[in-house]
This record gives structure tokens, C-alpha cells and sequence, in this order.
């Protein structure tokens, strides 16, 4: 048969036919007009020669196996051909080790870049306070075009549509929270009708992004849905004052899971532990406000405060989420324990 008949039977181009002839992997016959004349063997060995490349042996170095199919019928039925492959695995090895490396040092870089300064939908500086300015405080200044396209997690981007209250929490002050444990990055299970008869502060949330990935195209046209990262960093630097004005525990709730969220404990240093709730269980028992993304579910922004394994109190809708650690502080404030007769200064219920 032709080159062109050999190439299309073994799924290569003449020019890779030409190449395996130059490194002398195939050895055709000629005619006597000097055509050259391809067997149904030769087939084979390009089919192998082909396969054996794509599992990323180079073709240089595919004698041992070609000679092994010469001898046995087949390509790696020689004590040559399994040295080659395990040649060939150790390459791989050291190639992984090395792109592992470069990817661990390019995310790191990523990851720094996105924390230290905001993005291009973030206008607004982490010391700004004023979302109508832009950055450098100029208030016509769009984002600056030489820096970064990184996506920023750490600051709000002006103009954010306000949620409005549609009455989803109206029913749950005074709700019975559920048996229900739930498992948490602090490596147990936390079961919300067993928690203390001091206040637990419990804020849900839809999803933390990381800075690694963009943030999701028309995610910030939600309203409410955009400053995962904010309220929890806000928590975060709340927390201490939190405890001091009655809070006996705060926890994060969100259906990620445990995984998921650990990455979010772990890099924001946050001192408190995160709930998963995949199956929504929760939101169930409580009927609590979700919506739709993407086809994926998830909760609404909101924060229940537990007492006496009832809801006491729900802030919804939040907002802004970045200061929303501090309107909980105000009500706790507000709101002391030891108001009541039946409490003590130390938020204690007294026995009657």
C-alpha cells in the first residue's frame, strides 16, 4: 500500500509516517519503480508507535518496544519494554512534582495580589468608607487599568442593590430550633437544640468565594447575595466584642461543605467554627429564605440569635454585610441579658 494508504488505515499523517522512516521505527519495502511499499504489519507498528506517543513516550524511544513486538507479537511482553515504561513514569513524576511547585507559587502570588488590593469592581479602597468615591478618593475615578484583574472578596463594590424585606423571617422569633446536628470545621457535630440557654449568634450566608476564582457573572446583580467574605471578616474582628456583650457562641452556616468551608477558616484565621448544611435541613425545619443560582441552591443572607434552643431574634435582610457584625453587637447591647428577672448579670438564668 501507498504512505497515504498507511497514514489513513493508522490514524497518523504521511509527515509522521516520514518521521517514524527517519528515525528508522519503519523500514518499508520498494518497489522496483522505488515507490515504497506498506504492509499490514507496518500499519501496526504506526498504530503502536501511535499510541505509545500519546501516553507521552517519545518516539525516540520506542525501539524497545517495537523490537519486542517483532519478536512476541506484541509491544511490552519484554522485560525492555516494562523498563521503558517505568522510565517513562518517573519523567512523569518529576514533571508533576515541578508544575506542582509553579502552581503552589503562582497561587500564592494570586492570592496575595487579590488580598492586598481591591479589584476592578472593587472602586473603593479597604480604607475607604465612602462607596460613592473612587479610588485615591476621586469620585469620578473609575478602577485604575494598570492594576491587576484580580478578583477581590475583601471589599464591597459601590451601588450593591439593597435587599428588600419580603417577610421570609417574620415567623421566626420564638420558633423552636431543631434537634439537628450539624457538622462543623472545629471537627464536631453541633446539635442546635442543645446549645447553651446563653445566646448563640447564628449568621447564614450563601457562598465565600476565594480569590483564586472569579467572581460569578451576575452574582453581585443579587441583591444581598455578594460580602460572604466581608461578614465573615467582620465577625472575625467582632467576635471578642461579641463574647463581652453576651454572646456565648457565634458560629458561620452555609451549604457548603466541611471541606469548603475549612479553606474559608483557615484563611481568613477565623476564630470561630463554620456549619455545613448540604441537604438544607435547617432551612427546612425553619423555613428559612433560599434562592436559586445557576440551578444551585442556597441560603439567603440572614442571622438568628438562639436562645433556650428557640429563635430569639432574626436580623433579616442584612445588609450591608461588611458592617453587619456590628449591628449585632448593637442589639446584644440593646438588648442585655440581665434585664430580665430571670437572668443574672452574667447572662445566667437564675433558678426560681
Amino acid at each position: 500500500m501507498r504512505i497515504g494508504d498507511l497514514a489513513r488505515a493508522a490514524g497518523v499523517t504521511p509527515k509522521a509516517v516520514r518521521y517514524y522512516e527517519s528515525l528508522g521505527l519503519l523500514v518499508p519495502e520498494r518497489l522496483e519503480n522505488g515507490y515504497r511499499d506498506y504492509s499490514g504489519q507496518d500499519v501496526r507498528v504506526v498504530r503502536e508507535l501511535r499510541r505509545l506517543i500519546e501516553l507521552g513516550i517519545p518516539a525516540v524511544r520506542t525501539r524497545p518496544f517495537l523490537d519486542c513486538l517483532a519478536d512476541h507479537g506484541e509491544i511490552d511482553d519484554c522485560p525492555s519494554s516494562l523498563a521503558e515504561y517505568r522510565d517513562a513514569i518517573g519523567d512523569l513524576e518529576r514533571r508533576i512534582r515541578e508544575l506542582t511547585v509553579r502552581r503552589d507559587a503562582l497561587a500564592r502570588r494570586l492570592m496575595h495580589a487579590a488580598c492586598r488590593r481591591p479589584g476592578p469592581a472593587a472602586f473603593e479602597s479597604s480604607e475607604a468608607s465612602d462607596p460613592d468615591r473612587g479610588p485615591h478618593g476621586d469620585p469620578d475615578a473609575g478602577p485604575d487599568p494598570k492594576e491587576p484583574f484580580v478578583a477581590n472578596y475583601h471589599t464591597l463594590p459601590p451601588n450593591l442593590p439593597v435587599p428588600q424585606d419580603d417577610g421570609a423571617a417574620d415567623h421566626l422569633p420564638g420558633m423552636p430550633v431543631p434537634e439537628l446536628a450539624l457538622p462543623s470545621t472545629a471537627d464536631e457535630n453541633i446539635d442546635l437544640a442543645a446549645l447553651s440557654k446563653d445566646r448563640t449568634i447564628l449568621y447564614l450566608y450563601p457562598l465565600t468565594g476565594r480569590p483564586e476564582e472569579d467572581i460569578p457573572e451576575g452574582w453581585n446583580s443579587i441583591p444581598g447575595a455578594r460580602g460572604c467574605t466581608t461578614e465573615a471578616c467582620d465577625f472575625r474582628d467582632h467576635h471578642e466584642d461579641l463574647l463581652a456583650a453576651g454572646a456565648a457562641r457565634v458560629f458561620g452556616l452555609s451549604s457548603q461543605d466541611t471541606a469548603y468551608q475549612q479553606e474559608v477558616v483557615d484563611r481568613l484565621r477565623l476564630p470561630f467554627a463554620m456549619l455545613s448544611d448540604t441537604a438544607f435541613r435547617l432551612a427546612e425545619a425553619l423555613n428559612l429564605p433560599t434562592f436559586d443560582f445557576h440551578g444551585q441552591a442556597l441560603y439567603k443572607r440572614i442571622t438568628l440569635v438562639v436562645r433556650d434552643s428557640a429563635v430569639e431574634h432574626a436580623f433579616y435582610p442584612v445588609f450591608p454585610p461588611d458592617r453587619h457584625a456590628g449591628q449585632v453587637l448593637a442589639w446584644l447591647r440593646d438588648n442585655p441579658l440581665w434585664d430580665s428577672p430571670m437572668t443574672s448579670r452574667s447572662g445566667r438564668r437564675l433558678s426560681r
